[in-house]
C-alpha cells in the first residue's frame, strides 16, 4: 500500500489558516467605474471629495459591491462617455449588476458617503451645489427602490474613505485625517537656513529634461539627438517603454521597442513620454510628506500633464506641449518641502481637508515659505523657460502671471479639478473664490464647470493608479 501522509490539521485546514494570516488586499475603485464580488479576503476602498461613494450588499448571498460616482447627471443630453460616473446612469446600472450576480432586491443594504464641499468653499461651490446633488439623487433611487440606508455621511468639508470588507460585507466611513497621529506640539517650524539647505539637496533635474523644455520653448525639435541618448540608456528606455504601456498612455498595440515607439507615438508624444519618465526618480517615492500614497506627487505631475494637455486643445488658450511640460513641472517646488511637511502631517491634512485652509496659507503660517516660491527658485536655478517658471510661480494665483496669463489660468483649473474630484494621491487645497473669473479668462462659462470636470476625468479618471512610481 502506498504510504499516507499524516498530519494534525488536514492539509484543507492548513491551507485555511495560511490564508488567514495573509494580508488583507485593498483594491481602490477609480471614480467613474463600480466593483462587485462575492466574499473574500479583500477590502475595495474609494477616497471620496466632492464625488460620492455607494456600497450595496447582500449579506445572505455573500454579493456585495462598490460604486465612485463623479456627477449627478450628464452634463449635455449627448450619450454620457462612461454611464458608472453619473448618479443617474450610474446607479441603474450598478444595482442591475449587482442583481445579476445572484444578489437579492430585498436583502439589500446600502452605505453613502462623500459629497464634499472640499477646500475653500466659493459661492460656486454653494450654487453648483455638485456633491450634494449627486447624494439627493442616490437618496432618492434607494429610497424609491425600497433599499434601507444602513449608514452616510455626506456633505460637510471632509475627504473620506469608503471600504467594503469582502469578507463580512460591512462597510465603513473614515475621514482620511484619522490616518495622521502627528500633534502640533510634535512640530517644529524650519529655519530659513533648513529650507536653503533643502534646495541645495534636490537631486539636478535630469539633463535630457533641460534639453526638450528648450525644444519646447523653441519650437524646434532637434529628435535624432534625444533618440539616440535614449536607445543608450537602458533604465530610461524600460521606463519609457512602462509608460507607454500603461493605462494613461495605454496603446492598443504592444509596444516593446524604443523604435516601435517612436513610430506608434509620433516625435512630440514620445518626447513627453521621455521627460516624464525621466522625472520618475526625481519626485519622492514615499507616502509621507504631500503624498497621500506611494509616488502620489509623481502620479500628480503625470495626471496634471495630460489634462493641461487637454485643455489647451479644448479651450485653443495655450500650445498642448507646452501645457503638458508646465503640468508636469508645477510642483517641482514640493519636491523641496516634502521632507518638512512629513514632519506634520497631521497637522497639514487638518489644517487644509478638515479646515479648509489653502495649502498656500498653510505653508506659509507653517514652513514660512511656499512651494511655488521655492519652485520658482529651482526654476531660476535650472534655467528653466520663462513661461514654465511663471507656472511654478503663479499657478496657484495666476491672475500674477505677467509671461503666459493664459496658460497659467489652464494649469490652476486642472489643478483645482484634480484636487477636488481625484481624492487621494496629494494634500492640495486651491481656493475657487475666483473660479467664475478665471474660467471666463479661458473663454469658458460657469454653467460648463461639470462639462470641463468630465473633460479631464474622461482623460484621466484615476488611471494613475495603475502607474508603477519605484
Amino acid at each position: 500500500m502506498p504510504n499516507k501522509k499524516t498530519s494534525t490539521f488536514s492539509d484543507r485546514s492548513v491551507v485555511k489558516m495560511e490564508k488567514e494570516h495573509l494580508p488583507i488586499l485593498k483594491r481602490p475603485v477609480p471614480s467613474g467605474t463600480f466593483i462587485i464580488e462575492g466574499m473574500r479576503r479583500e477590502t475595495l476602498e474609494a477616497y471620496l471629495g466632492t464625488c460620492l461613494g455607494v456600497t450595496l450588499c447582500d449579506k445572505e448571498a455573500g454579493i456585495g459591491g462598490l460604486i465612485h460616482l463623479l456627477l449627478p447627471e450628464p452634463p449635455g443630453p449627448d450619450n454620457p462617455w462612461a454611464p458608472a460616473a453619473y448618479a443617474t446612469t450610474g446607479m441603474p446600472l450598478f444595482l442591475q449588476a449587482l442583481l445579476d450576480a445572484g444578489a437579492s432586491r430585498e436583502k439589500l443594504r446600502a452605505c453613502l458617503a462623500g459629497g464634499a464641499l472640499v477646500g475653500p468653499v466659493s459661492e460656486l461651490d454653494l450654487n453648483l451645489n455638485i456633491g450634494g446633488r449627486t447624494a439627493e439623487i442616490v437618496e432618492e433611487f434607494l429610497i424609491k427602490r425600497n433599499i434601507p440606508l444602513q449608514k452616510m455621511e455626506t456633505g460637510g468639508f471632509f475627504t473620506c474613505r469608503l471600504s467594503l470588507d469582502l469578507q463580512t460585507m460591512e462597510s465603513r466611513i473614515d475621514p482620511l485625517e484619522a490616518s495622521f497621529k502627528i500633534t502640533e506640539k510634535e512640530f517644529s517650524k524650519p529655519s530659513s537656513d533648513d529650507i536653503e539647505k533643502s534646495l541645495e539637496r534636490v537631486r539636478p533635474i535630469p539633463q535630457i529634461v533641460l534639453k526638450i523644455t528648450q525644444m519646447v520653448r523653441d519650437g524646434s525639435y532637434s529628435f535624432q539627438d534625444v533618440a539616440r541618448e535614449i536607445r543608450q540608456d537602458q533604465v530610461l528606455s524600460a521606463k519609457v517603454l512602462r509608460l507607454c504601456r500603461s493605462a494613461l498612455f495605454g496603446m492598443k498595440k504592444e509596444i516593446d521597442s524604443v523604435d516601435r515607439a517612436l513610430v506608434m507615438m509620433g516625435e512630440k508624444r514620445f518626447l513627453q513620454l521621455v521627460v516624464s519618465a525621466s522625472l520618475e526618480d526625481f519626485y519622492p517615492a514615499g507616502g509621507n510628506g504631500y503624498s497621500l500614497c506611494k509616488g502620489g506627487l509623481y502620479k500628480h505631475a503625470l495626471g496634471m500633464a495630460v489634462s493641461c494637455e487637454a485643455l489647451a486643445n479644448f479651450t485653443k488658450k495655450a500650445p498642448p506641449d507646452v501645457a503638458y511640460t508646465a503640468g508636469l513641472l508645477h510642483d517641482i517646488g514640493k519636491v523641496v518641502l516634502d521632507q518638512h511637511v512629513a514632519r506634520s502631517l497631521g497637522f497639514f491634512y487638518r489644517r487644509v481637508q478638515t479646515e479648509g485652509a489653502t495649502m498656500i496659507a498653510a505653508e506659509k503660517e507653517f514652513l514660512g515659505t511656499t512651494h511655488t516660491e521655492v519652485g520658482g527658485l529651482l526654476a531660476k536655478k535650472w534655467s528653466l523657460p520663462e513661461v514654465l517658471a511663471d507656472v511654478i510661480l503663479h499657478h496657484h494665483s495666476p491672475e500674477k502671471s505677467l509671461v503666459d496669463p493664459d496658460l497659467v489660468h489652464l494649469v490652476y483649473l486642472a489643478d483645482l479639478i484634480i484636487s477636488r474630484f481625484m481624492v487621494g494621491e496629494e494634500i492640495e487645497s486651491l481656493g475657487a473664490t475666483m473660479l467664475p473669473v478665471r474660467l471666463s479668462r479661458l473663454g469658458l462659462k460657469t454653467e460648463r464647470f461639470p462639462a470641463v470636470v468630465e473633460k479631464v476625468h474622461n482623460l484621466i479618471g484615476d488611471q494613475s493608479l495603475s502607474l508603477s512610481a519605484g
